[in-house]
């Protein structure tokens, strides 16, 4: 059985399909029709809905898409539709903003508009001026329709974020808190209390250990994290899923941990909590998952699914190769780690055996005269899939930009059938100062070393000669920093 908050009612359910969405149950079984289906892939952000789950002393709200995220997942959380919003006959100051200035036209993407500022309107108060615009932005960057012209739009965000009002959410966040904290409790204390939270098809393991057992009882279920690439075998490609395993509800996946110039980063931790942990060390990361895809896409999407799902165009992969990452892995009892290098073997295929889980990626940080920087190629800016990302970690043996490159590690994505490394690039590196003869070698190297192929991506002609460009790129940016050599946080 799953039980969880439907606006201020508990839901409790114990027969309902694997892979079934939230958005499906909202309108098929609740009649809760505002949530739209647009897309069902979690691309255009008309069925955003707001997930909040126990943070600290209080709640934790996060806008999702709900046509990619699995009826099973709310679990213990309470699930917030833009149906619950007003109070009474007020309307909610996120949905009178709207109103107020002319922000919805036919009306199909405002629910979504509406679901993705009030999640804004629950973060910390941001400063005003260019950062409340950019936060904006980025709230609504997976908002895709503007049929009423983007000024409108972000006339109402900036009216309904900009005065914090407590409003009905807030007055009732601590019986929210208290409903929730009590349905956690009544799982039992995982591997040795309870029976176990879900469904027969959709199982919900409470710590490592029950996740061990289910994961070697059942090797052919799939592993659920954050859904947003294997919900698309469900609404895209019409497969049945016969059998999940929800991943995110083991601390142990979620910790973060830092030791011995490493940082340990569990597999189920978000892409919106990745974000903020490699900003402190590998800025040009930052930038990359910005564009990863949208807030809704970064709430749910885990560090370890875009790992484990082995796709040549991963965007995480290519940086994780470039900086020598390793990946622990478990099956029952046992555990192992490997360098991310020979995690990947073909297309689609990993290391990974049968009932076997990625449970954490290691990073190194950063090394004194460390430079790096990373590239993602694609068609348009924001929300869209790499042609080429290119991971470049250069090292060098003294200070200044005449310095000599001791150690280079390249990692490339969309260039084959697997994100890998460019030993042969690297070698070209290796010994040399990085100037415009190292530039151009490492560019013929890397041309060398791969065939990729054509697609509607790209051709592979385009390719090649981008990913050479980029170490021209890469060079002119070295060149231009003030002491591109230095790092913040060498410990």
């Amino acid at each position: 059985m799953i039980r969880f908050l439907l606006n201020d009612q508990e839901i409790a359910l114990a027969d309902f399909g694997a892979q079934t969405t939230v958005l499906d149950w909202l309108r098929q079984d609740r009649g809760l029709c505002g949530t739209k289906e647009g897309c069902a892939s979690g691309d255009c952000g008309a069925c955003t809905v707001v997930v909040a789950e126990p943070a600290g002393e209080g709640l934790a709200y996060h806008s999702v898409n709900s046509c990619i995220t699995f009826l099973g997942a709310l679990h213990g959380r309470q699930l917030i539709t833009v149906e619950h919003l007003p109070d009474g006959e007020t309307l909610h100051p996120v949905q009178q903003a709207m109103v107020d200035h002319h922000g919805s036209q036919c009306g199909f993407c405002t629910p979504g508009f509406v679901m993705s500022l009030f999640a804004l309107g629950k973060e910390p108060p941001l400063g005003g001026g260019t950062e409340h615009r950019q936060a904006i932005h980025e709230h609504l960057g997976g908002n895709l329709c503007r049929c009423t012209g983007y000024r409108p739009i972000i006339d109402a965000a900036l009216a309904s974020t900009a005065a914090r009002v407590p409003d009905r959410f807030d007055r009732q966040s601590r019986k929210t808190r208290a409903v929730l904290d009590g349905i956690q409790s009544g799982d039992g204390v995982g591997s040795n209390g309870g029976e176990m939270p879900g469904a027969p098809g959709f199982l919900i393991p409470r710590d490592m250990d029950e996740l061990s057992r289910a994961y070697l009882e059942y090797p052919d279920a799939r592993l659920l994290g954050g859904g947003t690439d294997l919900a698309l075998e469900a609404t895209q490609a019409l497969r049945t899923l016969d059998r999940i395993i929800l991943l995110d509800r083991v601390a142990e996946l979620r910790q973060v941990t830092k030791r011995g110039g490493w940082v340990t980063v569990g597999a189920t931790v978000s892409l919106t909590r990745c974000l903020e942990l490699f900003s402190g060390h590998y800025p040009p990361v930052t930038d990359l998952l910005l564009r990863f895809g949208s807030r809704q896409v970064r709430n749910l999407g885990t560090l370890g699914g875009n790992i484990a799902n082995a796709s040549p165009i991963g965007d995480l992969p290519p940086v994780l190769l470039a900086l020598g990452a390793e990946v622990t892995l478990r099956r029952g009892n046992d555990q192992r780690s490997l360098s991310l290098d020979n995690f990947f073997l073909d297309y689609r295929e990993t290391a990974l055996g049968r009932g076997e889980f990625v449970r954490s990626v290691s990073v190194p940080l950063p090394e004194p005269r460390q430079f790096f920087r990373v590239y993602k190629i694609s068609k348009r800016i924001d929300d869209d899939i790499s042609a080429v990302c290119l991971a470049v970690n250069l090292v060098f043996e003294d200070e200044g930009h005449d310095a000599v490159i001791r150690s280079a590690r390249i990692g490339v994505g969309g260039m084959a059938a697997i994100p890998r490394r460019a030993p042969a690039c690297e070698a070209a590196m290796t010994g040399k100062p990085f100037d415009e003869s190292t530039a151009a070698v490492a560019a013929a190297a890397i041309d060398g070393e791969f065939s990729p192929i054509d697609d509607a991506r790209a051709s592979a002609a385009y390719r090649a000669t981008v990913a050479g460009n980029l170490f021209r790129r890469c060079l002119l940016e070295y060149r231009g920093s003030e002491y591109p050599l230095k790092v913040t946080d060498v410990h």
